[in-house]
């Protein structure tokens, strides 16, 4: 059986998730779709496909007949908002699944580090650049220690809500942490640039990781074996070049603040992310990369988790 879930957020991310849920999940069933605006597309296509809605936000979510039924709650709202859902849901035993920078719950990249989260009742999803460039770091970091990562996201202006634009500082400092945390870098800044170019460009994601000395071909490998691992649930996911190295001899170090003196060497990664176009255009990576990331961190819970 199917686990039924919710979605909160009926904007391009919200939307975006519902059609993929709905036409590309074989373990998820999507009941309810809960939003604040009437008159959104969201939940106008929600209707047409007869799945219930609400425009009342959480309050009227709670009193949808369907959401005793749900067992997994997706929020593609903003950070603050979902600070005020988590409150109100804490006591369902709901799984949330967060696709806002709140970080209420710990940070997960599915192909990272999800199985050491399986038991988890709040799930944040980091950010859209956090997704598509700490499978990077740590390709790297498991081969050889990473003492600084520094990642820039560059994404089109026309993929950049409303909530991606009041979050900008939550994203640099959630996607900076979730790089140690998870990535395993002893150092980590991130870095997001809104693209206004026309036609709109696709998602571009630069890695650099400061590391110690091994075999570039390892590394290499290793990069090689995560991008596999990300495209199972992310096809458009590549590398847009040959990744490059460049060692730092212990008689030329460079400075890191904070942490000192380094030699060692220093990978340079360059990536593509290409949307499927289930909803977005094919250029919004950034928020193809977050929907497809979520779903597929619900899919595999439900198959390791029993949802009474």
């Amino acid at each position: 059986m199917k686990v039924p879930v919710g979605i909160i957020g009926s904007g391009n991310i919200g939307s975006d998730l519902m059609i993929k849920i709905l036409q590309h999940s074989e373990r998820l069933a999507l009941v309810a779709m809960v939003g604040i605006d009437p008159t959104s597309d969201g939940l106008a296509r929600a209707e047409s496909l007869g799945v219930p809605t609400t425009s009342l936000g959480i309050q009227g979510f709670t009193q949808m007949p369907e959401f005793d039924k749900v067992r997994i709650v997706f929020d593609a709202t903003y950070a603050a908002a979902h600070i005020v859902h988590d409150g109100i849901l804490k006591k369902s035993e709901k799984l949330l699944i967060d696709l806002t920078p709140a970080a209420i719950g710990p940070y997960v990249v599915p192909v990272v580090n999800l199985d050491q989260h399986l038991g988890a009742r709040n799930i944040n999803m980091v950010t859209c650049g956090g997704q598509a460039t700490i499978p990077m770091v740590a390709a790297v970091a498991r081969v050889a220690k990473v003492h600084y990562a520094e990642i820039v996201a560059s994404i089109a202006s026309l993929s950049a809500g409303p909530g991606t634009r009041a979050n900008i500082d939550e994203f640099t400092e959630t996607t900076a942490r979730a790089i140690e945390q998870v990535g395993g870098a002893s150092k980590g800044k991130a870095i997001i640039i809104l693209n206004p170019a026309e036609p709109p460009l696709i998602m571009r994601d630069t890695v650099f990781c400061l590391s110690e000395f091994n075999s570039e071909q390892t590394i290499a490998d290793s990069i090689d074996a995560m991008i596999a691992s990300v495209q199972q649930y992310v096809p458009g996911y590549r590398l847009k070049q040959k990744v490059q190295f460049e060692r730092i001899p212990a008689s030329d170090p460079v400075f890191l603040p904070g942490i000192g003196e380094f030699s060692g060497l220093k990978t340079s990664i360059f990536l593509e992310v290409e949307g499927a176009a289930h909803y977005l255009p094919s250029y919004a990576g950034n928020l193809d990369i977050m929907t497809s990331a979520a779903m597929a961190t619900a899919e595999w819970i439900s198959e390791r988790r029993a949802f009474a």
